[in-house]
């Protein structure tokens, strides 16, 4: 294309190497609670290792797909307590898995109270917490989000609902 003098330059069209996938079509089907393992491992130190840590592979249809640990810590303003930690791999994002290990995490888990701390933006990890039984309690001094899980309560929601 020939372009004359004084004439603004039109930009040449960029190819996409790929075809952009369909609307929804990244969306990634949930998981049920029967396919989701989670096989205790020793941990290592400060990720479910030592006497006050616990830790588990986090298995889907028998591949791994992540961890999720409990170590004790001394943070302020909760002082001593037990808190939760999970990590997917990115494949696995989306699906549920966070929801489903949370909350077998915590049932496994030899602690009563488990606290879960994440950043504010973590909207997903956030869910999949809620989802799993953990509870909003961030102080408001608390940069953070934290959110609590209580056997008892959970316990007692498991009664309520029989009734």
């Amino acid at each position: 294309m020939m372009v004359r003098p004084g004439e603004p330059r039109s930009k040449p069209k960029r190819l996409r190497s790929t075809a952009r996938p369909a609307r929804g079509a990244n969306r990634r089907e949930p998981v049920s609670a029967e396919q989701v393992a989670l096989v205790r491992t020793r941990g290592t130190k400060g990720r479910g290792g030592g006497s006050d840590g616990e830790a588990w592979r986090i298995e889907l249809d028998g591949k791994r797909c992540g961890r999720v640990f409990i170590n004790l810590i001394d943070a302020s303003p909760l002082g001593v307590h037990a808190s939760i930690q999970i990590y997917l791999n990115q494949s696995s994002q989306g699906r549920h898995i966070g929801r489903v290990a949370y909350a077998k995490a915590a049932q496994a888990s030899r602690y009563d109270v488990i606290y879960a701390h994440m950043q504010k933006a973590n909207i997903a990890s956030a869910r999949a917490a809620e989802e799993a039984g953990f509870v909003d309690a961030t102080p408001p001094e608390e940069r953070q989000k934290v959110m609590i899980w209580r056997r008892h309560a959970e316990a007692h929601a498991e009664l309520t609902e029989d009734n």
